[in-house]
């Protein structure tokens, strides 16, 4: 089938399956907090050997993106800080209290908001405190996300002594148009220097996120991003889809669809930066990741220990993911929870010495085979059914393999070359809820 008519049909709402079940799908009748603490001292006596990951949510921003869809709070009261910061290290003094040991973290990683919002000697409070009464793995990833427009050398400094060596920098598109309509505004020339300073400092890593498909982007300007991007040699690149949902994100209706580059426009974006980076070196990892063959997340990709959590990509795999702070989604393997989504009600729920767990999910045994499949097809491309496919999976499949997305050998489901650009739509077959249970309102965002 050509391309258009492949862009035509497999253009749906679906789900980045950072998890499965999906959170929509996450079923709270038979959730609670204390099968959430069992869940979690379960997972950590028999899996904690091999270390726990850490996600840690800086919520706060000066200013409001208007692309952005991650859980934000806009202010320039730089009061917030100190009071969120002992609100996290209360959250996680409970946790270290269900664990009953000192657990050894093996990945840790600030996100945001805009972690750089924070001043570095309150990040070193945070990190003083995180990493009190903790072991940490001689190959521990410690990474934070930055603004580039807020990062000084004190703030790498800071908290490269306390052994982060990867940074990710939020860049999205250098267009002057582009950076008006999305309010985010950061130049090459900041850029370059905060990359100097940090490859100086001592951090191996540095990744760009890049979008594509947002307001008034074009093949000309966005080429030009990732030329200027490429010279820069960032060791791994994340080219996310733009996800436009503004019946969550309302600052997305500051413009609307006909200023949104779609369908035919919108692939020949992506197809165009994933020709150029790769021509450039980088490797195609997984959904929307490149990397060099330098960095550890192609190593990880060749020698099949990529593994996919609510970060994203990552080259390290634990049974244990803790989140803490406002909206963080914490992952124990055979349950998820996430804690309150507003601020008010996550510190409300510290400071009355509440774990602060809103919701969450367990997995049933039919789940954790389905997110398996799903882990394997995101993470190694292939997937495969010692006892043979199922049927109702083989129907729907059917379609893929008619329009060569996937190969299917026997018992093994293996992604093509041109599948691996509609790997969220692969992944549905697999989707148990999702087939049972469609969707009355918009969930997620298109799939191109």
């Amino acid at each position: 089938m050509e391309t258009a008519a492949l862009l035509q049909k497999y253009n749906v709402a679906a789900p980045r399956y950072t998890s499965y079940p999906t959170v929509p799908y996450w079923d709270q009748n038979t959730f609670s907090q204390d099968k959430w603490i069992n869940a979690v001292q379960t997972i950590y006596a028999d899996q904690g050997a091999e270390g726990i990951s850490l996600y840690i949510h800086l919520p706060f921003c000066e200013s409001l993106c208007t692309y952005c869809g991650c859980n934000t709070r806009i202010t320039k009261n730089h009061a917030v800080e100190v009071p969120y910061i002992e609100a996290v290290l209360a959250e996680w003094k409970m946790y270290q209290h269900l664990l009953g040991s000192r657990p050894k973290i093996k990945e840790l990683h600030l996100g945001g908001g805009t972690p750089t919002f924070f001043q570095a000697e309150n990040l070193k409070v945070l990190m003083d405190g995180i990493l009190t009464e903790v072991e940490v793995s001689a190959d521990a990833t410690f990474s934070f996300e930055a603004h580039p427009a807020n990062t000084t050398e004190t703030h790498l400094q800071t908290l490269y002594q306390f052994g982060f060596k990867r940074l990710s920098l939020g860049i999205q598109d250098f267009d002057p148009k582009v950076q008006l309509m999305i309010n985010r505004f950061q130049t090459p020339q900041q850029v370059t220097a905060i990359m100097r300073q940090a490859r100086t400092i001592g951090f191996d890593s540095i990744n760009f996120d890049l979008i594509y498909g947002l307001p008034a982007q074009h093949i000309s300007g966005l080429s030009q991003t990732i030329k200027e991007v490429i010279d820069m040699r960032p060791d791994r690149i994340a080219f996310y889809s733009y996800a436009h949902v503004p019946w969550i994100k309302p600052g997305q209706r500051h413009y609307t669809v006909e200023d949104l580059p779609a369908g035919k426009e919108k692939f020949a974006l992506y197809q165009m930066g994933k020709n150029m980076l790769m021509e450039a070196g980088y490797m195609d990892v997984g959904m929307d990741h490149f990397a060099l063959t330098t960095d550890k997340l192609f190593t990880a990709s060749t020698k099949k220990k990529l593994h996919r959590n609510f970060m994203g990509y990552t080259d390290q795999h634990t049974h244990l993911l803790i989140g803490l702070g406002v909206s963080s989604i914490s992952d124990s393997w055979i349950a998820f929870a996430q804690n309150p989504k507003t601020v008010e009600a996550y510190l409300d729920q510290i400071n009355a010495g509440l774990l602060p767990v809103e919701k969450g999910h367990l997995l049933s045994a039919e789940d954790l085979e389905i997110r398996q499949h799903i882990l394997n097809m995101m993470c190694r491309e292939n997937t495969s059914y010692p006892e043979g496919i199922p049927e109702a999976i083989v129907q729907r499949l059917a379609p893929l393999i008619q329009d060569q997305l996937i190969r299917v050998s026997g018992n093994k489901i293996n992604i093509t070359q041109t599948g691996k650009s509609f790997l969220r739509n692969v992944c549905m077959a697999f989707d148990e809820k999702l087939w049972i249970r469609q969707p009355g309102t918009r969930l997620f965002s298109d799939a191109i």
